[in-house]
This record gives structure tokens, sequence and C-alpha cells, in this order.
């Protein structure tokens, strides 16, 4: 009996998971404030950084039909200080290579992720997606692809949840829809890119 193997999730930290650019002082309703010392902010006279995270964020991933990646620069790291506030297993991640090659209007993931994806079907979830990593995966991506931008002010909605979950089950079994933009309402993408 053939089975085939679900679509990959590849999944950024901040932005989706971690409304970065909501509003310092108020943090967005159903999220928990968390204080970590990832790499890079190990000083002790630092503050610690300040990462929102949705508890309700974990069931709701496991729920969709994908094998889920972390594509953040968290790598490894997302295992230890963002799983498990969202009651998430252990996950693989891309490591990003040291120098990655990119372009001025290219996202610098997008070759790496391409590269991984190796023609499996793929929905990218970031909140730094453009027209040109689009038009990179529809040249250089052979299976059907989902790039979803998500509002770094608002992070994963569950309209988000509903289109990832729809795209799964019908185009993602399909070639038709590689590189094509994600149909959310315009004005939940027009947000500037985050940091991630």
């Amino acid at each position: 009996m053939d089975t085939v193997a679900p679509p990959l999730l590849l999944l950024d930290v901040d932005g989706p998971l971690n409304p970065w650019m909501a509003e310092p002082t108020r943090r967005p309703d159903g999220y928990r404030t968390h204080r970590m010392r990832p790499t890079g902010w190990e000083d002790p006279y630092r503050k610690p950084l300040r990462v929102w995270l949705n508890p309700d964020h974990g069931a709701a991933l496991l729920a969709l039909p994908f094998s889920i990646v972390w594509a953040t620069t968290w790598k490894g790291e997302a295992n230890e200080w963002i799983g498990p506030h969202l009651g998430l297993p252990e996950l693989p991640f891309i490591d990003w290579p040291a120098a990655p090659r990119t372009s001025l209007r290219l996202h610098w993931k997008t070759r790496t992720i391409v590269e991984y994806a190796a023609g499996r079907p793929f929905a990218w979830v970031d909140d730094e997606l453009g027209a040109e990593d689009r038009e990179y995966v529809e040249h250089h991506h052979s299976g059907p692809a989902l790039l979803h931008r998500v509002n770094p002010r608002l992070g994963l909605l569950p309209d988000d949840f509903a289109e990832l979950a729809a795209w799964a089950a019908g185009p993602a079994r399909s070639d038709d829809t590689i590189g094509r933009p994600s149909t959310r309402p315009s004005g939940r993408s027009t947000a500037p890119p985050g940091s991630d």
C-alpha cells in the first residue's frame, strides 16, 4: 500500500507565532509573555528577549495535515524555547547556511527553502514574503507550494489555519499552485516585513 507523505509546513517563529510587531505595551489577546535567553541573549546584564506565544497554536498546528518543520533563525533552538510553550514535539528544522545566497529583493531563506523541499509540496508561513519569492519558487520548485504571509502585528489567526488546511486538502495534491500568493484579504498583508 502506497502512502503519500503529507506536505511540509515550513514555519517561521517571529511574525507567525510571535507577533513581535504588535504594540509593545499591549500583548495580543490569547498570548502569554515569555522571557527567553536563546543564543545571542545570554548576557545577564541584558534584558531577556520578550516572546509572545499563544498556547492554542500548538494544537491548531498539530491538527493540520502537514509535516511541520521549523523555518526560522531560531533553528533547533525553537525546539527548546518555542515548542514546549505550544505543546509541540521536537520538530526538524532547516539549518540555514552561514552566508545565504540572496539578491536585493529575494528573501535570504527562499533558495534554501526550495532546496530543502526538493520538489515536495510545501506551505511556507512567514512574515517577510514577497513577489520575488513567489516568482523564484514558481521557476525553481517542481511541486505545489503556498507562500503564506502573516502580519507580524497579528500573528497566526483562525483564517490562516483555515487557509492552510484548505490548501493541504486541495491544491497541495496537484501541480497548479506553484508559488501562488495567499488569497487572504489585502488589508492583512500590507504590514512592513519583520525581522525573521
